[in-house]
């Protein structure tokens, strides 16, 4: 299951985050309209059903405790239908929220930096270093760090939550 380290804080200004993701030297490799619908599997397992326009729907699960501002996260994404088995992976039950959002995604390195703009919630810079066989626990955590501080955020700004959470709590 593949794995990464992430951080979650809000945004003020999303135009000065652009600014920083610029000057790291990030590169833009998307901006879409995603819709999750969030199903609770137990305490620390979730998955969340993706769609986004011009792209294929998919579930993803992920294993991670909510205790830590920086978080380790194990997930798995599966396409939501099984061409082969003509099987439709789609929870049958509502699902406890709808997290509606507009993401710009940018690539450094092994991180990838996500500007997000969700409805009834505000903006956020979203952290995700994937723990490979180049980059440790260890170093993921100290990159997140690091580049949340050109973000002007500390580790006791990091959000204990995922998006459907917030919402589910407002």
């Amino acid at each position: 299951m593949p794995r990464n380290v992430e951080l979650k804080a809000r945004l003020a200004d999303l135009q000065a985050a652009r600014a920083v993701v610029h000057r790291l030297g990030a590169r833009h490799v998307g901006t879409e309209g995603q819709v999750d619908r969030y199903y609770e599997l137990g305490e620390e397992r979730r998955v969340k059903l993706r769609t986004s326009p011009g792209a294929e729907a998919a579930l993803i699960m992920y294993e991670r405790s909510e205790t830590d501002p920086v978080r380790i996260s194990d997930y798995r994404v599966t396409p939501v239908r099984d061409g082969g088995g003509g099987l439709c992976l789609v929870p049958r039950t509502p699902p406890l929220v709808v997290v509606r959002k507009r993401r710009e995604v940018h690539v450094l390195d092994n991180v990838r930096i996500h500007l997000d703009d969700v409805e009834c919630l505000g903006t956020f810079v979203e952290l995700e270093a994937g723990v490979d066989a180049t980059h440790d626990e260890h170093a993921c955590r100290d990159r997140v760090l690091e580049l949340a501080r050109a973000f002007g955020v500390s580790e006791a700004d990091g959000i204990r939550a995922s998006y459907g959470s917030l919402l589910r709590t407002r």
